[in-house]
């Protein structure tokens, strides 16, 4: 599930600041919050996501590869 979203983030259909829904996520791959949870931490660890307390988490603005 972390590769199918970090797929999703580089090649851009998912753009940078799009809320990235846990229970959208659930429901789309049929696993368990705490498996969201784990390939969300996976995709923070590597800078593709930014998670705001109470708000949620959100696809990070990516360097320009100019």
């Amino acid at each position: 599930m972390a590769e199918a979203l970090r797929a999703r983030i580089t090649s851009g259909e998912l753009p940078p600041r799009t809320l990235v829904s846990e229970v959208q996520l659930e429901a789309e791959f049929g696993v368990a919050r705490g498996t969201v949870r784990k390939a969300t931490a996976a995709l923070r660890e590597d800078g593709l996501l930014i998670t705001t307390p109470g708000m949620g988490s959100f696809v990070a603005d990516q360097p320009s590869t100019d």
